[in-house]
């Protein structure tokens, strides 16, 4: 990986793409720091320290929503507008038809996908304005939003700015795409990730200051800690990169004076294919029924969920494992579509050895698949419950926000990062022998 970063930036054209880059994602973490007016940041620490999901949505925004940024909403809203518009362009024909006339198309769907990420944007903005108005409960009465903010220009103020901080994020994002090295969302999220990194450090030392000032308990606790976190990222390395490839032979045909096709290839099928999609669902959906209870703290309902689905309980861990399962086959039968794979072979002459074109690869391409998905969502499932596991390995006592998740999501963006990176130079060095 290094060595691929030290060969780019003796490069001319990808050393500028990379400051380009750097600079992009510096006004990203220099906008972190921009407060939106009329928010009291101590009372929304409270909320967010009571809230189990909004304290791993202050993760993914690299701590921006903690500060109540102008970025604190992230690229949220768009990540969830390219879902829905993936979605409908597998449900509508119409959208299905638009996403396969090529480079025009895209672009059409890439404009509505901007247009969906301003509408949810907005609407998740008052959905936060009514939410901290209404969260003082869990902060002993004193107001989130302060008494300013109240009225009618303090709504607008505030989510107006939270609404122009995410359009203006998903623009940065867009032209790192374009002038830059990678997927410029992806790097977004990956550099909020790692900005967190310095405060788990920090976290780690307090750790070991409490255990008998450096004592051998603790300096072993330490390196277990590390050693494991080590071991994690090989695991996620190692499945990342992980694929199921099932063989193709193409026929020979003859096209005049030239015979084509006769070569042997393969239909690479990732462990992994549905990213975290299905962790995002799994953890909106599982929450749910806690995020609801916060707002009725006397209530039945909250002692309820509070005996069985706090988070790291029992029955909590396990409805999300399971949700994640689940949105892992969802998600995986979306964007794998074996029918349309066993119709291009056909239609190209291809075959799997030993397998009859037709329903047959469409029922072998499915059965593979199947069992692929399910060592993708057991893994997925596993990186889920991780922090869970680490917490009552330490006993609740290290306050470090050791997300599997966050691995999952920083080693991946990493991987493609370097990989786009050795693509550009190979294609330079094609570029240079041919001219």
């Amino acid at each position: 990986m290094f060595e691929t970063i030290k060969n780019a930036w003796r490069l001319p054209d990808l050393r500028r793409k990379i400051l380009f880059t750097l600079f992009m994602i510096l006004v990203f973490r220099l906008g972190a720091f921009i407060p939106v007016p009329y928010i009291d940041r101590d009372a929304l620490a409270k909320v967010i320290n009571d809230l189990t999901m909004l304290g791993f949505f202050d993760v993914v925004a690299g701590g921006t929503f903690k500060n109540m940024s102008i970025f604190a909403m992230s690229v949220t809203p768009y990540i969830n507008s390219s879902i829905i518009m993936q979605l409908l362009t597998i449900a509508i024909p119409a959208l299905e038809e638009l996403a396969k006339q090529g480079e025009e198309g895209r672009k059409k769907l890439a404009e509505w996908t901007r247009y969906g990420t301003a509408i949810l944007a907005f609407i998740q903005a008052i959905g936060i304005y009514f939410g901290l108005k209404n969260a003082t409960a869990l902060t002993n009465g004193v107001p989130v939003i302060t008494a300013q903010g109240q009225g009618f220009l303090g709504f607008i103020t505030i989510t107006v700015t939270l609404t122009a901080g995410t359009v203006f994020l998903m623009w940065i994002g867009e032209q790192i795409t374009e002038n830059g090295i990678g997927n410029g969302i992806s790097l977004l999220i990956f550099a909020g990730i790692i900005s967190r990194l310095p405060n788990g450090v920090v976290s780690l030392w307090n750790y070991v200051a409490k255990l008998n000032e450096f004592s051998l308990t603790s300096i072993i606790a330490v390196l277990l800690f590390i050693v494991m976190a080590l071991a994690i990222i090989v695991f996620i390395i190692v499945i990342q990169e992980g694929e199921r490839r099932i063989p193709v032979q193409y026929a020979k045909r003859v096209v005049g004076r030239r015979v084509y096709g006769g070569q042997s290839t393969h239909i690479p099928i990732k462990v992994n294919i549905a990213g975290v999609i299905p962790i995002i669902f799994a953890i909106s959906l599982v929450m749910l029924p806690t995020t609801i209870a916060q707002f009725f703290p006397n209530s039945g309902f909250y002692k309820f969920v509070k005996a069985y689905f706090s988070s790291g309980s029992f029955w909590y861990t396990f409805f999300y494992a399971l949700f994640i399962i689940g949105f892992t086959y969802f998600y995986t039968a979306i964007v794998f579509n074996p029918v349309e794979i066993a119709n291009n072979l056909k239609n190209n002459g291809g075959f799997i050895p030993g397998i009859r074109p037709g329903k047959p690869t469409v029922d072998f391409i499915t059965r593979v698949l199947s069992k692929v998905t399910f060592a993708g969502a057991l893994f997925l499932a596993f990186i889920a419950i991780l922090p869970t596991l680490v917490g009552l390995m330490f006993k609740h006592q290290l306050n470090i926000y050791f997300g599997g998740t966050s691995l999952l999501i920083v080693v991946g963006v990493a991987l493609e990062t370097i990989r786009q990176m050795e693509a550009q130079m190979l294609m330079r060095h094609y570029k240079g022998f041919l001219s």
